[in-house]
């Protein structure tokens, strides 16, 4: 923290948004909102192939963000990307495709990339997972030497997706053994929504006791921070604003707070728009010095 500087303001927090019309406007958007931390898609993520950026659109994308105040910035890989397909023609075209979105977080200088670890299929769940961290190592393996971080995401435990539970996650860390270029994003929600009750102060710190202990704090490189629209439980993947789902406002307050994450950066994947987006970067903000009297 700068010294001089109140608690919270130095904070690593921000929406995910959109690069649309320029790769640069994204920084334009997240300031907009008082983020020091963006979420993007490098890519169009509803296509396989995606054009390649110029060396002109890359410079001005590392000008706008050198110029700025975000101070990290996420890539969330493709939804159509299933690195634990038993199909070979889908699971080769999903690790071209990340590999491919790993080549564009090198060039563009992001050193996180976030995606979906799979889905079974059909298959059987210890398979799945060898796949998953076979497709990893493969986009490691590509390229040695660059600073790319591939964070893994929890998931909601919707159909026959794997990385649910924090067994799935800590399996999928020993079998990729990657060290510090792999680690871990938590989502709110889907943990909410695979059954993780975080709500209560036992819940709270009985989930990061289990979590310590399955996986370690230091395999935590991101947070998504999203509401429930669904109970507990429900395996159902839906993002509500801040404090306004079943989830509630007291978690994110307790998050925002604990000194543990002061490094670890925050994302919101919450609904919008962006004058919500502002509001919760505040809340965020107020949460994290203290004065949740100030958040709405």
């Amino acid at each position: 923290m700068l010294k001089g500087m109140p608690k919270g303001s130095d904070m690593l927090v921000g929406p995910h948004v959109s690069i649309a019309g320029e790769l640069a406007n994204a920084i334009d958007n997240g300031e907009r909102v008082g983020a020091t931390a963006i979420q993007i898609f490098t890519a169009n993520q509803r296509a396989w192939v995606a054009k390649p950026y110029t060396d002109e659109v890359v410079e001005r994308w590392q000008q706008a963000w050198r110029d700025s105040a975000i101070r990290e910035v996420m890539s969330h890989g493709s939804y159509l990307v299933n690195l634990g397909s038993p199909e070979p023609e889908k699971l080769g075209k999903s690790r071209r495709a990340f590999c491919e979105e790993a080549r564009r977080c090198a060039r563009l200088g992001i050193r996180l990339l976030n995606f979906h670890p799979g889905a079974r299929m059909g298959s059987e769940r210890a398979e799945c997972l060898e796949r998953i961290a076979e497709s990893v190592r493969m986009a490691m393996d590509e390229q040695p030497d660059a600073a790319v971080i591939y964070v893994i995401e929890n998931t909601a435990g919707q159909g026959s997706v794997v990385g649910e539970t924090l067994e799935d996650l800590a399996q999928l860390l020993e079998l990729i053994d990657g060290g510090e270029r792999v680690g871990i994003c938590l989502d709110t929600c889907h943990l909410f929504a695979a059954g993780y009750d975080i709500r209560s102060e036992e819940g709270w710190t009985a989930f990061w006791q289990e979590f310590e202990g399955r996986i370690g704090l230091k395999h935590l490189r991101a947070f998504h921070l999203n509401d429930a629209k669904k109970p507990l439980g429900s395996r159902v993947d839906r993002h509500e604003a801040i404090g306004e789902g079943h989830i509630g406002a007291v978690v994110f307050q307790r998050l925002a707070a604990d000194s543990r994450f002061d490094d670890v950066p925050m994302f919101l994947e919450t609904p919008g728009p962006e004058e919500v987006w502002e509001r919760e970067v505040t809340a965020l903000r107020a949460y994290r010095s203290g004065e949740p009297e100030t958040a709405p």
